[in-house]
């Protein structure tokens, strides 16, 4: 059993190899995606609150509307500190998304409206969901997703037979044999990083898995048999007041505050708002609950709260915070930061490992064979 489970490990290692090295950088530089968007863009990214109040969210999208009057605004994200509200927009007549910054104290523009990958940590997302295969129109749209999802699968069965094949590693966890050969060396490094990053590892490979897997889902399953609609205008009656579900929101919620505001973007789609709530639990999203208004009266509709769903709901929504480590503030991004770059050494360490042993593996054979001609002369 062991034997198999380790020629197992070995061979999707090296099929994966540069795959999963590739997701691994990619993963552990997005920890700090935030961090890094600031230090890139501080004029974009953050804004001075010059005042304790936003100005109200109809304000906001009606200058939004007034300058990029080619644009549809899709999604609007929410911000009630430093950051700078994001705004998510749709090319009249097109399926392509655009972005911008926008002060939401003083209503400033601050960026003006790009691709959705067009910064650096955007582009490094698509990187690290598609490899950026889902732009290439030689290929199926969701071809990068797909190839995304089976090595997430690669990840996971990487994590789960290495910690079946070196179970007994833990007895002597962290006790290497330096004064060994470099080959041995270098396996018990290989193990004891596998063994305490394997469980992290696991975590990653299960959640990043399932948002490619929801995505491929949603993009060909869901929208199988019909295209996208393409929107020319507003979807919602053009009198309703944002800022009203806005307020309304956190009095149907309690404690509810409003993150992210998506549009109808097709004919059966109404107006909701996502956001987050006071919760005991550290890994409930701040999308984890949404408040449902009428596109046609902006009459409540619906509530989801995430308190009150099963817990199989409220593992998949602590998926987001568990990926991308954030549930414990700079602790847990650098340990997230550090054993995501972790399957970059044990790639190498274990590449060479493997051809060590294949060029023992064949010298011992030539051995047989000399000494097979040996006697036989």
């Amino acid at each position: 059993m062991r034997k198999t489970l380790f020629k197992i490990h070995s061979w999707v290692a090296l099929i994966a190899l540069i795959p999963l090295i590739v997701i691994s950088i990619t993963g552990s530089v997005l920890v700090f995606k935030s961090e890094i968007d600031g230090l890139l863009m501080p004029n974009s990214h953050f804004v001075v609150k010059e005042q304790a109040q936003r100005l109200p969210i109809d304000t906001l999208i009606e200058k939004t509307q007034t300058t990029y009057p080619e644009y549809v605004v899709g999604s609007w994200e929410i911000f009630n500190d430093d950051t700078a509200d994001r705004v998510y927009l749709i090319k009249r007549g097109t399926e392509d998304w655009y972005k911008f910054h926008l002060d939401q104290y003083s209503g400033n523009i601050l960026s003006e409206p790009v691709g959705t990958s067009h910064y650096f940590t955007d582009w490094f997302l698509d990187l690290h969901y598609t490899f950026l295969l889902n732009d290439l129109k030689s290929l199926p749209g969701q071809t990068g997703t797909v190839l995304g999802f089976f090595f997430a699968v690669f990840f996971l069965v990487l994590g789960i037979t290495g910690l079946i094949i070196y179970r007994k590693f833990w007895q002597r966890l962290f006790s290497v044999r330096w004064r060994a050969t470099l080959q041995i060396v270098l396996s018990d490094i290989h193990k004891m990083t596998g063994v305490i990053g394997s469980p992290i590892i696991i975590i990653l490979a299960i959640t990043g898995g399932y948002f490619n897997g929801a995505v491929w889902y949603h993009e060909v399953i869901e929208h199988a048999e019909e295209e996208h609609f393409v929107l020319t205008k507003n979807l919602y009656n053009e009198e309703i007041s944002f800022q009203h579900v806005l307020d309304d929101s956190q009095k149907q919620i309690p404690t509810f505050n409003g993150t992210f505001l998506v549009m109808p973007l097709e004919p059966d789609e109404n107006i909701t708002l996502f956001g987050e709530v006071d919760t005991p639990n550290p890994l409930a999203s701040e999308y984890a609950n949404t408040v449902t208004y009428s596109k046609l009266t902006g009459e409540h509709m619906a509530n989801w709260d995430i308190r009150e769903v099963g817990v199989g709901w409220q593992v998949i929504d602590s998926f987001r915070k568990l990926h991308f480590g954030y549930f414990a503030g700079l602790i847990s991004k650098i340990l997230w930061c550090v054993i995501g770059l972790s399957p970059v050494w044990l790639g190498g360490t274990g590449f060479y490992l493997w051809f060590t042993r294949r060029k023992r593996k064949k010298q011992s054979q030539k051995n047989r064979l000399k000494k097979h001609s040996a006697i036989n002369a």
